[in-house]
């Protein structure tokens, strides 16, 4: 066997093992840099990656302004940005397109520069030396069948050895070619950092899978929902709306604001993607315009030389006008988008000052009308304060006045926040059926306080008895009553506790309400007496009756008017007044004596006392003057 070939064998028995190696190393090779293209792509994988995440976040934050527009005018400006997002998109993914196969063709992007090469590199290295190998291997091969051609005995059977070792050889060499083969596409496609060519376009091709429509030619065509108009705030709204549009308006305009900031980063980015294309471009430009002006003084020899170079620079021209239109496409969709929201965010600017200042009127509407109202109330109080006199006439005019005053003001505060008649009668309606259930007694003591301020109502410093209690009313409220309690039917005066009645009680058929008539404050009490055995009745009537009236004749004059006042107030005329009254009993064993007589309140116990001496003076000279005519006969 020859030298050379034994060098062969070596050189392949040194690679297999290295191969196997970095077919299991994986992400740990290394490759040496590649030769640079005539056009280098802008962008290295993940750039690629980043900015079509950002486009698509953009993209997709489209909805937001799709949800805003509530007019006619704003789905405008909606439907022409839309044709603009959907052509940005577009460009985006050709845009990646166009830069991954940059990349899949061995151009580099001078970010990557000087960076270590996917790991799927130094697997291609290694088969490259294998394939030089297989080359020699074939050339050996070749001419070991030539020699064998002429070859006889022994010299021939040596040569069919060699040729069959040698065709060994080539099959070890295929084996572990197609090894690396095999490592080489799994390690490009399952790139960790997804910056392989062949990632890198899977990972493009599945990002526009996910936003279908948007990757593809046809994305112009495809139809968006249009959003659902909630209607612009009338002018003559309640305050509520107006409020609320005010909020909505100040919310739409910072969204708008939001989306143009995401729009003008999303320029920048590719500005800055576009910006060294166009230095290229330049450049490219300049060495053109020196070759032309050259060409102009050169001889034959030069033009021929010159031909190349300015083929080569037509060649780089067209290949970067595939990245560079695109991006100048997008750099005019940007800005027309941007103008777009610009008109958009100026027009909701003008209706959030409009908005802003039909609420400021509504709300000064309010509050003057609302001062007017106090305003009235005031005058109304002073007025019944100066010219009624009358304690229990002003304090009903005050009470009527209250409840103007907080009905009116419920009235105009309601208008004002409702935006229809029909929304105050529906909320009255429901507030009226939930408070009556939750305060039924409380509503029904506020109604009979009406009942309990009426003509023969009750007021303070009334006398009245309401079941067993009797009392002294020291104040009636909107609510219940209190009474500073009498002892013993208010004979005994104050007991110094006072009692509270809910209102509702001139309801209540268990609970019965006793007072005097206005101006009335006069009582009948009883005594009952039993008369002596052997008295003269009709004598002794006689007798009690003179000493009752002698016992109120100092009160005759109040008494007698008071009952005047009674006898005015209903339709029974007594016709004698408040005259005293002894009723006779009669019985089997003894005559009792029923005492009637009136007696001014404020002084009861003090007439009660006087009577009662009267009529025991009266009976003890009746028993005298009986018992000395039983003597004389």
């Amino acid at each position: 066997m020859s030298p050379r070939s034994l060098g062969k064998r070596r050189i392949v028995a040194q690679v297999a093992p290295l191969a196997l190696l970095a077919a299991a190393a994986g992400p740990l090779v290394h490759a040496a840099a590649q030769a640079p293209s005539a056009v280098l792509a802008p962008l290295d994988g993940q750039q690629v990656v980043t900015l079509l995440d950002q486009t698509i976040d953009w993209y997709r934050a489209q909805g937001t302004a799709r949800s805003l527009a509530t007019r006619p005018g704003e789905l405008l400006f909606v439907s022409e940005d839309r044709q603009a997002t959907r052509q940005i998109i577009g460009l985006a993914f050709a845009i990646a397109r166009t830069d991954a196969e940059l990349l899949a063709k061995g151009a580099k992007s001078p970010a990557a520069a000087g960076a270590a090469a996917s790991p799927a590199n130094g697997l291609i290295r290694l088969k490259k030396k294998l394939s030089a190998d297989e080359k020699s291997i074939d050339a050996e091969m070749a001419s070991a069948r030539e020699s064998l051609a002429r070859a006889r005995g022994k010299q021939a059977a040596a040569l069919r050895s060699k040729i069959s070792e040698l065709q060994g050889e080539r099959d070890l060499a295929d084996a572990r070619i197609s090894i690396l083969d095999t490592m080489a596409a799994f390690i490009d496609t399952n790139d960790s950092f997804g910056t392989g060519p062949n990632a890198l376009k899977m990972r493009i091709e599945a990002m526009a899978l996910a936003l279908p429509g948007a990757g593809s030619a046809a994305a112009t065509a495809a139809p968006l929902a249009e959003p659902a108009a909630d209607g612009a705030a009338a002018a003559g709204g309640g305050l509520w709306h107006l409020a609320a549009n005010v909020l909505r308006l100040a919310n739409k305009e910072r969204s708008i604001g939001a989306l143009d900031r995401g729009t003008a980063a999303l320029q920048d980015a590719f500005t800055r993607v576009r910006a060294p294309l166009i230095s290229r471009v330049k450049t490219l430009a300049v060495r053109g315009d020196a070759l032309a002006a050259e060409a102009d003084t050169a001889d034959t020899a030069t033009l021929g030389a010159m031909r190349p170079q300015l083929d080569a620079l037509a060649g780089q021209f067209k290949q970067i006008s595939v990245l560079l239109i695109p991006l100048s496409k997008a750099e005019v969709l940007f800005r027309q988008y941007r103008a777009n929201l610009g008109s958009w965010r100026a027009a909701v600017e003008r209706q959030y000052r409009e908005a802003l200042t039909a609420l400021g009127v509504r709300i000064g509407v309010l509050i003057v009308l609302l001062v007017m109202v106090f305003t009235a109330a005031e005058f109304w109080r002073r007025a019944v304060i100066r010219y009624v006199h009358d304690l229990r006439r002003r304090h009903q005019l005050l009470l009527l006045r209250n409840i103007t005053l907080w009905s009116l003001v419920a009235i105009i505060i309601g208008f004002s926040f409702a935006s229809e008649i029909g929304s105050i009668a529906t909320f009255a309606g429901l507030i009226t059926a939930g408070v009556a259930v939750a305060m039924q007694s409380v509503l029904v003591s506020i109604v009979g306080y009406f009942f309990l301020i009426g003509k023969y109502g009750v007021r303070v410093g009334d006398r009245v008895q309401i079941g067993d209690v009797t009392g002294e009313v020291i104040h009636l409220g909107l609510v219940r009553l209190h009474l500073l309690e009498l002892g013993a039917q208010g004979k005994l005066g104050p007991t110094g506790r006072v009692v509270a009645f809910a209102n509702s009680i001139v309801f209540q058929a268990s609970g019965g309400l006793f007072k005097q008539i206005t101006g009335v404050n006069m009582a009948w009490h009883e005594i009952k007496l039993t008369l002596p055995a052997g008295v003269d009745p009709a004598a002794a009537k006689n007798l009690l009756l003179a000493a009752v009236n002698g016992a109120l004749a100092d009160y005759r004059g109040e008494i007698d008017r008071q009952a005047g006042e009674i006898n005015k107030a209903t339709a029974f005329q007594s016709g004698g007044g408040a005259e005293p009254q002894v009723q006779l009993q009669f019985s089997a064993s003894a005559v009792e004596a029923l005492v009637r007589y009136p007696v001014h309140l404020s002084q009861a116990a003090e007439i009660d006392e006087r009577v009662s001496k009267e009529l025991i003076r009266a009976i003890g000279r009746q028993d005298a003057d009986g018992a000395s005519s039983r003597g004389e006969r």
